[in-house]
């Protein structure tokens, strides 16, 4: 919704409202913010507000840490799950340096730039995220553990779906901060949940899932529940996603859309989809950025490992959607909900633009199950794989100049620093397995 600051300034007065949260996120998105009181929000509005940028996992050097943090107005919202009295809102920020420039390395910036050549090309980029996410128990002091008694699965309902009143809880709340709810679930897995929200503009899906991301976690930890969107969180059971269902729209018309084709798919659409065949290897510590991630990526669970496109099955990376018209639209099945959502947009939109710009083809339709075929066959087809570990995926976006032109120098630089640090410390970790494995046996 469209706000002034004056309209702000009034409703914060009328409705109790005692804090404001200005948020923003760093480099992984972890949501981060600066909380105020009413007195200092005239101030906020006016982009006066500062903090230190050296603090935060890729931002700046100790030596430029002055940052401002500037409200955008359209993200004002109350949480409806705060009292009553003394009520707190927030405000999603873009970063700017001290010389009043926008940051760089601000993933908000990163995902703007990808829009504003969208624009250019007379395009919006329209995004419906699908969030899942494990609600398990907590112990006596409240810690999160991956203890559920709840051993429902795919649609069903209550009294089998344990979790059915707290995702109701969900529902209510995010309607109330403007969200349109399409459907609300039970997922595959035991303890495992989906709740679907309308697509909108690239930007407002990913602050969208930024505060989801918020709200599901929130709600949970006040029915004594914990929500994770850690994408694999139990050995043995489906992990989690976040599908990307993605359109074009140009001069109020869906760019995607051609009734004359047997999938309904116009050639932007294809070359679309072309362009993220052809860098998804490059982007994949984007959209599965933790060592955790490849542990859903594997045969069996039904999350793709191979960069294929189908319209009739699940298995590939690229899944056309039956719906025509206006709703048409691709969807990409690899990413998770631990992605930075400002730069998986990025990411993919680029793709999808420089695919446009190239007037890429995509391989062959495949239509079979994918995981039933042999190696040979898939070389056949010619079927590439994703990366199958995080350090994979790391080699892969250095190797992508493309991907790096698109994070810029500063996050590319950073990213790619923190990632690597991050497989180096995993793989010298000794696991339970491991022990479990070889302590009595050598």
């Amino acid at each position: 919704m469209e706000y002034t600051k004056q309209e702000i300034i009034r409703l914060v007065e009328e409705e109790d409202v005692e804090f404001i949260r200005l948020q923003f996120t760093d480099m992984f998105g972890t949501l981060k913010n600066v909380a105020i009181t009413s007195s200092q929000l005239e101030k906020a509005l006016d982009n006066k507000c500062m903090f230190d940028g050296s603090s935060i996992e890729g931002f700046v050097r100790i030596e430029e840490s002055d940052m401002y943090l500037y409200p955008d107005l359209k993200s004002f919202t109350i949480f409806p799950w705060k009292p009553q009295q003394g009520k707190v809102a927030r405000l999603i920020c873009d970063v700017y340096k001290a010389d009043r420039t926008p940051f760089e390395g601000d993933p908000r910036y990163i995902l703007r730039r990808a829009i504003n050549e969208a624009s250019e090309m007379g395009y919006t980029f329209n995004v419906g995220p699908e969030c899942e996410f494990f609600l398990f128990n907590t112990d006596n002091n409240g810690a999160p553990t991956t203890e559920s008694f709840d051993m429902a699965g795919y649609f069903d309902l209550g009294p089998v779906d344990l979790g059915e009143e707290v995702r109701r809880d969900m529902v209510l709340n995010l309607e109330e901060m403007g969200f349109e709810i399409e459907a609300s679930h039970h997922e595959v897995a035991p303890a495992q949940h989906e709740i679907d929200f309308k697509y909108e503009e690239a930007m407002h899906t990913a602050d969208n899932i930024m505060t989801f991301k918020l709200a599901v976690k929130s709600i949970a930890k006040r029915h004594g529940m914990c929500a994770t969107f850690m994408p694999k969180p139990k050995f043995g059971v489906c992990g989690s996603g976040m599908h990307i269902n993605m359109s074009l729209f140009k001069d109020g018309k869906n760019a995607f859309e051609d009734s004359s084709d047997r999938h309904g798919l116009s050639k932007i659409a294809y070359h679309f989809i072309a362009g993220i065949m052809e860098h998804m290897k490059g982007m994949t510590a984007i959209t599965n950025p933790l060592v955790n991630s490849y542990k859903r990526l594997v045969p069996g669970f039904e999350a793709p490992t191979y960069i294929a496109w189908s319209a009739t099955n699940r298995s590939p990376l690229i899944r056309i959607p039956a719906a025509h018209g206006s709703s048409t639209r691709i969807e990409l099945r690899c990413p998770d909900p631990t992605g930075n959502p400002y730069l998986v947009l990025a990411v993919c939109l680029a793709a999808g633009l420089d695919g446009i710009k190239r007037e890429l083809t995509p391989k062959g339709e495949v239509c079979c199950n994918i995981f039933e075929l042999t190696e040979e066959e898939q070389k056949e087809l010619g079927i590439e794989s994703l990366p199958c570990n995080l350090m994979d995926a790391i080699t892969e976006m250095e190797k992508s100049e493309f991907v790096q032109e698109v994070l810029g120098n500063h996050t590319g630089t950073k990213y790619l620093k923190a990632k690597k640090k991050e497989w180096q410390e995993y793989i010298t970790q000794v696991s339970g397995w491991e022990i479990d494995q070889y302590l009595s046996k050598y």
